[in-house]
């Protein structure tokens, strides 16, 4: 089992910034692969961006590709999205998730465990 928890989500105006973090608990972090995803009212879930265990390979959506940039800290079991140049498009709630394995995926249903999410809201 693995435990997430997002944090740093909050109402910005666009062209600001926000870092979310996902604290982990559990098994042994290194042994997944992670990723964030998001939700906006009336849509489906959609990937954002993804990070191997080793932090060596990310892969972004096209909508957030040079604005939004995915870390992790292994030794404090944390992954971080950090978010500039933000758009009201931006606004959704965020979450993360984690893959047993090396590499992430775009594909939501690839990944085992996920957080509460966290609200991000852009006003223009």
């Amino acid at each position: 089992q693995v435990q997430l928890v997002e944090s740093g989500g909050g109402l910005v105006q666009a062209g600001g910034s926000l870092r979310l973090s996902c604290a982990a608990s559990g098994r042994t972090f290194i042994s997944y692969a992670m990723g964030w995803f998001r939700q906006a009212p009336g849509k489906e879930r959609e990937f954002v961006a993804a990070i191997s265990w080793n932090g060596g390979n990310t892969v972004y959506a096209d909508s957030v590709k040079g604005r939004f940039t995915i870390s992790r800290d292994n030794a404090e079991n944390t992954v971080y999205l950090q978010m500039n140049s933000l758009k009201p498009e931006d606004t959704a709630v965020y979450y993360c998730a984690a893959r047993e394995g090396w590499y992430g995926s775009k594909d939501r249903y690839e990944y085992d465990y996920w957080g509460q999410g966290t609200q991000v809201t852009v006003s223009s």
